[in-house]
């Protein structure tokens, strides 16, 4: 398919947000190999970027992101293929996409504004917080394809859904409508298709004015709970206490409460 063009992927930082949108709306917005790791390279700038406190993912056109572009050559097909090579392509590949996701230092909310599917719906669900159009829908593709899920979707669907709920998913692959994807806690809110981008920008606005690093440590402490014991749990939190107690803003929070005033967090 040749070269990545720049503009298959959209960025832009206001207001404190840096939004990524996904623009190959004529296939869906199917990721090739330049755009994952375009996406992943952004992700990485906003974590160590302190004038991007909030990051939004979304697509332009019916797709939000039909996942990784198969007929691009994202899958590693083609040619001789030696043992060590699919888990090569995708420990760097769709697996690091999500992982940057997870790991993101600032609270990333996906815009889903039309079709998830396989890559494309775990690279939402990964995400923080999860807005979804009303005609958005959720796709685990992979069983179609006689594929194993990958992108870190069997580690996630359980820990959202439940390892039952997540296997009817995967094992039928039917596509799952914003609505019952709200109703199984996959999505934070379904709106309507014309005030989606309105709502991500407000929620995106409000995490922006929030206490930035208070809210990163809350992501990992979060993110880490299921994975870890209840002694570890503990000391981490008391460790993240700790930690956040030095910013400005737990300063600022704790003096705007004894003031009674509205406390102005600058993310530090």
């Amino acid at each position: 398919m040749g070269e990545d063009r720049v503009d298959w992927v959209l960025h832009e930082t206001v207001g404190g947000v840096s939004y990524i949108t996904f623009n190959r709306p004529e296939a869906l917005n199917a990721l090739t190999p330049g755009q994952r790791d375009r996406v992943i390279e952004l992700l990485d700038v906003a974590s160590g970027d302190p004038d991007v406190r909030a990051v939004v993912l979304t697509g332009t056109g019916r797709g939000f992101c039909a996942g990784a572009d198969l007929r691009g050559g994202a899958s590693g097909g083609g040619g001789e293929r030696i043992a060590g090579d699919v888990a090569r392509t995708l420990r760097l590949g769709a697996q690091r996409l999500i992982a940057a996701v997870l790991d993101c230092e600032k609270p990333v909310i996906a815009a889903v504004n039309g079709t998830a599917a396989g890559l494309g719906a775990h690279l939402a669900l990964a995400c923080d917080l999860v807005l979804a159009a009303e005609s958005a829908r959720f796709i685990e593709v992979f069983v179609r394809r006689g594929l194993v899920p990958d992108g870190g979707g069997a580690y996630l669907l359980p820990r959202l859904i439940g390892p039952q709920k997540a296997k009817e998913l995967m094992f039928f692959g039917d596509a799952l409508p914003a609505a019952d994807a709200e109703r199984l806690g996959l999505v934070n809110r379904v709106v309507a298709d014309g005030e989606l981008d309105k709502t991500a920008r407000e929620w995106a606005a409000r995490l922006a004015a929030g206490p930035t690093r208070a809210l990163a440590l809350t992501k990992q402490l979060v993110n880490a709970s299921l994975d870890t014991d209840r002694a570890t749990a503990f000391a981490t939190e008391a460790a993240a206490q700790e930690i956040n107690m030095t910013t400005e803003d737990a300063q600022e929070g704790v003096r705007s409460f004894v003031r009674r005033t509205t406390p102005e967090y600058k993310g530090r």
